[in-house]
């Protein structure tokens, strides 16, 4: 299972004031990138990535048996 704590969060503001959040775990590589919706809380749509960002490594782990 990969460390909670190793994921990390990069929170970019695009010119046209647009954020994107990218979420990436160094060791696999694998990377996950949102657009944020506005009107929601960063907080809860970071959650929320992170949840299906936990789940893909979590499948990725799984086919390398």
């Amino acid at each position: 299972m990969v460390d909670r704590d190793k994921i990390q969060f990069d929170l970019i503001k695009l010119l046209n004031g647009e954020r994107i959040l990218r979420l990436t775990e160094p060791q696999s590589g694998l990377s996950l990138k949102k657009k944020l919706a506005s009107a929601d809380a960063v907080v809860r749509q970071k959650e929320k990535l992170l949840g299906i960002f936990e789940a893909a490594l979590a499948q990725t782990e799984l086919t390398k048996v």
